[in-house]
């Protein structure tokens, strides 16, 4: 890994037209944006196919692209789709509002699909083939959604044990092929957008969550490999102890891994779900990665996170396996919250960077293994916040005041306009660290207050909603980046 600087924006964040970011010409106009402030990294969060909520930490399958991010615009060059037909979803708003997006989008993707389904080559068939491990299960679970769009666990019990008669497999067989149809026109897309940035010399990090979400393809298609009773139901489930986020933790409510399954089947899905990962990202931040050597197991009944406790996982057999079957891991660990020494050396073992939230040291104080000048070596990502965390401008804001006088000394800053002199010496403190990558919410950028946050842990409703508008963008501060990036090296 070279030395490096970039942005962290998800693609639902790109200033689409549309209601939403998607794989267009947002997503290319960003890429020529990184190019000209001479940025290497594109950094997004996980890119699956949303649920309730419209968490990407929650979706209906670890291998699928959400349809959501599907161009449009594409179909309108091709005559498919007239422009009077996208502009019910014309917003210039900076939130997405996903309920109308869900409702006139999908109507207009089935229009796509029956229009070309006849039409579809040999390309369309070797994608089916060369993803038939997964698709299959996803298309006809999101088929099966179609008939009875509760919860896998609420199906009936054919429905959840996957015994099927002719004449279901007959009743959602056009469907299923709708769901295979959206996801190669997303890969496709997808292909030709990653080839675009790297050919401009700039990597994109992808995201994959440890955990998957109960309502996926991923759980009703393997229920061996996850903690469930007799019943299909979580026995107990995922989250995290009380921490920064939340007192009284974070209950995700994700299954949990057999991890006994799992290594007698030599981690099989384990090792296909990252192949798919390497095939799609130049890098792979793993989400929560303390817990591939224990995970902090709640029982299923429990209402908050505090009465779990931490189980062993098998994450040092995992990625032994996992070396043996690729050159290299091009894993970002996230190692943030409460991280013992086994964690540590778990990563070090492997070499897998881990990451730096430069607001988590003015938080801690002097001491903390946050601020740049407590770095002891270049192997990780250096962050200002992650999409966890508030703004910048909104963070300091909040700081009580012993906190923000111990900042302002930090960053020796006095005098007015502190909100952007604030922000912009905190990205430089990043730029200049050690880290070997460097990556900024672009939020932080804009120098955009606390109505741009993309998540609140342990919270729920009005997150994942924030998107970037096109006037936001025109007053990116380019020669700032640029002149930052030319002087530290990045």
């Amino acid at each position: 890994m070279e030395r490096k600087g970039g942005i962290l924006l998800h693609i639902s964040s790109l200033p689409g037209e549309y209601g939403i970011g998607t794989l267009g010409k947002e997503a290319y106009d960003f890429v020529d944006l990184l190019e000209e402030c001479g940025q290497k990294l594109w950094q997004i969060l996980p890119i699956g196919p949303t649920g309730y909520g419209d968490s990407p930490y929650q979706v209906f399958s670890a291998f699928a692209g959400n349809p959501l991010f599907i161009d449009l615009s594409m179909f309108v060059e091709e005559k498919i789709l007239k422009k009077e037909e996208l502009d019910i979803l014309f917003s210039e708003k900076n939130y997405i509002d996903y309920g109308k997006i869900y409702k006139f989008k999908f109507s207009l993707l089935r229009k796509i699909f029956n229009t070309l389904k006849k039409e579809l080559d040999k390309d369309y068939y070797e994608f089916y083939e060369k993803n038939e491990f997964w698709l299959d299960d996803y298309s006809t679970f999101m088929a099966l959604k179609k008939l009875d769009e509760r919860s896998w666990i609420e199906w009936n019990i054919d429905f959840k044990t996957k015994k099927f008669d002719k004449n279901l497999i007959k009743e959602i067989e056009d469907e299923k092929f709708f769901y295979c149809f959206l996801q190669y026109i997303f890969a496709s897309q997808w292909e030709k957008l990653k080839d675009y940035a790297n050919l401009k010399g700039i990597s994109i990090i992808g995201d994959i969550p440890i955990f998957v979400a109960m309502d996926s393809s991923d759980v009703w298609a393997n229920p061996e490999l996850f903690e469930l009773n007799e019943e299909l139901k979580p026995k107990r489930v995922a989250g995290v102890p009380p921490d920064y986020f939340s007192e009284t933790g974070q209950l995700w409510g994700n299954p949990l891994y057999d991890w006994e399954n799992l290594l007698e089947t030599e981690f099989n899905w384990w090792i296909n779900r990252f192949k798919k990962a390497f095939e799609m990202f130049d890098y792979v931040r793993v989400d929560h990665f303390r817990g591939f050597c224990a995970y902090w197991a709640i029982p299923a009944n429990e209402k908050t996170a505090i009465n779990g406790k931490w189980e062993k996982a098998f994450g040092l057999d995992l990625f032994k396996i996992l070396r043996k079957k690729f050159k290299n891991l091009p894993i970002i660990a996230e190692d943030l919250g409460i991280i013992t020494e086994d964690v540590v050396e778990l990563r070090e073992k492997f070499s897998f960077p881990g990451m730096k939230v430069l607001q988590f040291g003015f938080e801690d104080g002097a001491n903390s293994e946050h601020l740049p000048h407590n770095y002891d070596n270049s192997n990780f990502v250096a962050y200002t916040g992650t999409h966890d965390n508030d703004t910048l401008k909104g963070w300091f804001s909040k700081l009580d005041n012993s906190k923000k006088d111990f900042l302002l000394n930090y960053l020796n800053i006095k005098g007015e306009n502190i909100d952007k002199n604030i922000v912009f010496a905190l990205i430089r403190e990043v730029w200049k660290s050690v880290a070997v990558f460097a990556v900024i919410p672009l939020q932080d950028f804009l120098v955009l207050g606390s109505e741009a946050r993309m998540n609140s842990p342990g919270t729920v409703g009005n997150n994942w909603q924030w998107k970037a508008t096109k006037r936001e963008f025109e007053s990116f501060p380019v020669d700032f980046l640029r002149e930052i990036s030319k002087l530290y090296k990045r």
